[in-house]
């Protein structure tokens, strides 16, 4: 959970905060993928029981939930601002970024009480938007759906209370287990519909990684084009900088990063990042992808990459895709998940996507607070 605080503020208790709040919730997620490494933002503002404005962090970069909140009052509601109740379902900032503090401008705009969620743990944040608001004679009613408003930002909780990306580790395997056939044969494990949500999940996280072997024997795109919004980066592990550059993650038309022991450069979307030899080789990693402000990554390599995060302990989520109707006698097998917990499963027909959480420490904080 986040540090204690001296900030004393009303508690909520009333079903109206969390309906308000929920509506937060829902706007923040429209913007999944696109505002890294911020957070997903939602924003409700209230007069009466009658949502006056509403809007959402969109992207990085743009405006934040609190500005198009206010935006969007239509003129005729515009003098009910200073008589309404703010929701936004994270806390919000009091310093300049590539925005305005929305602290400020909630005093500006005479808002007499703001319903929170959760606190920012971003540094320059992390309480003092909402100790600015209380000296500034702003009522604070604070924490409410605080589970849930972590929950959707576990990325970015993550990146700054424990100082690493968001960490999904994903691959398709059989019914009995196997990843891969020893002859070499390629082999589809997962359908079209499970294709599509895979395209999915890369579009909601910064960063997709591979490892070398799977880089050179698949030759993979690792590109969202089956799905909408923007790719992520690439990223490579290649320590002895042996990939030829006839592979598709060398055609220049998506960033990517080969992690490698010999060199640091970037020409165009190419970037060359040196990973530290006198670390072990996952700390390593995850040193250099924090390094790059990576908040997450999806990790799709090959099984020995994948069991080499388990082992670890260093991962928080895992996705893997079971074609049930697919057996392969002699093949290579899965990685084998330990300390986890599953939270969720889908089926698309013969295909069945199992979610894991890691419940080991240094997880993140909210699945301390969900009882996992």
């Amino acid at each position: 959970m986040l540090p204690d605080s001296t900030i004393i503020v009303k508690k909520a208790g009333d079903v109206l905060h969390e309906t308000y709040m929920q509506r937060c919730l829902q706007l923040a997620v429209l913007a999944a993928g696109n505002t890294a490494p911020n957070p997903m933002v939602g924003a409700v503002l209230v007069h009466g029981e009658r949502i006056v404005g509403e809007g959402y962090h969109e992207y990085f970069g743009g405006p934040h939930a609190e500005v198009n909140c206010i935006r969007s009052v239509k003129e005729a509601d515009k003098a009910l601002i200073s008589g309404s109740t703010l929701y936004v379902s994270l806390e919000p900032c009091a310093h300049h970024g590539k925005t305005p503090p929305c602290a400020d401008l909630i005093i500006r705009e005479k808002i007499p009480r703001v319903v929170v969620a959760c606190r920012d743990p971003f540094p320059e944040v992390d309480g003092k938007g909402i100790n600015k608001l209380l000296s500034n004679q702003v009522e604070v009613i604070f924490p409410v759906m605080e589970k849930a408003a972590i929950e959707i930002n576990r990325r970015f909780f993550t990146f700054h209370q424990l100082r690493r990306p968001y960490i999904i580790l994903k691959w398709a395997e059989s019914a009995n287990h196997k990843m891969a056939a020893k002859t070499g044969e390629r082999i589809y494990f997962s359908n079209a519909y499970s294709n599509r949500q895979v395209h999915r999940w890369r579009s909601e996280e910064a960063a997709v990684m591979v490892g070398t072997e799977t880089a050179l024997l698949d030759d993979p795109v690792l590109t969202n084009r089956l799905w909408t919004g923007k790719n992520p980066v690439r990223i490579v592990l290649d320590k002895n900088l042996r990939l030829p550059h006839s592979l598709h993650l060398f055609d220049g038309t998506v960033p990517t990063v080969l992690l490698n022991g010999q060199q640091e450069s970037a020409s165009g979307n190419l970037r060359y990042k040196k990973i530290n030899p006198d670390e072990s080789l996952i700390p390593s990693i995850i040193s250099a992808l924090y390094s790059m402000n990576i908040i997450s990554v999806l990790i799709e390599g090959g099984g020995k990459f994948l069991q080499t995060w388990i082992d670890s302990g260093i991962w928080d989520e895992s996705r893997v895709i079971t074609n049930s109707q697919l057996e392969i006698e002699d093949g290579a097998s899965s990685p084998s998940l330990k300390n986890m917990t599953l939270f969720n499963s889908e089926s698309y027909f013969s295909d069945i996507i199992r979610f894991y959480w890691n419940k080991q420490p240094g997880t993140p904080p909210f699945l301390q607070s969900k009882g996992y």
